[in-house]
């Protein structure tokens, strides 16, 4: 976690394989019709409120064969973490995917009251 000017304010990022389906012949691979994949990412500290979260593709394998239809999202977002989820359909073939990450939000701050 980074802290960028405040106390209040964390940078967290990393990189995360999706998937990797090419050597064993998985559904991503060979299969075609809407499909999903989809990963867990822990922070390495909880925010305090939920943070934004942006990913970018940071490794695609792609059959060129057909059109490349992809989507990559951000889902169930909390103070503790979030899911990555990969879709493609039709007739994509999709070896392996790996996104970065990074979340930017509040943190937890020493002098923050808890009042109910």
């Amino acid at each position: 976690m980074k802290r960028v000017h405040s106390p209040r304010l964390g940078v967290d990022q990393g990189d995360i394989e999706i998937f990797s389906e090419f050597e064993n012949g998985g559904t991503m691979w060979t299969g075609a019709g809407l499909r999903e994949r989809r990963r867990s990412v822990r922070f390495s500290e909880p925010f305090a409120e939920l943070p934004a979260v942006h990913l970018s593709s940071s490794l695609m394998d792609i059959d060129s064969g057909a059109a490349i239809r992809a989507e990559l999202v951000a889902d169930s977002i909390t103070t503790e973490g979030f899911d990555v989820v990969f879709r493609t359909w039709n007739d994509s073939r999709i070896a392996r995917i790996r996104a970065a990450w990074l979340a930017i939000g509040s943190l937890p701050f020493a002098d923050d009251w808890d009042v109910p």
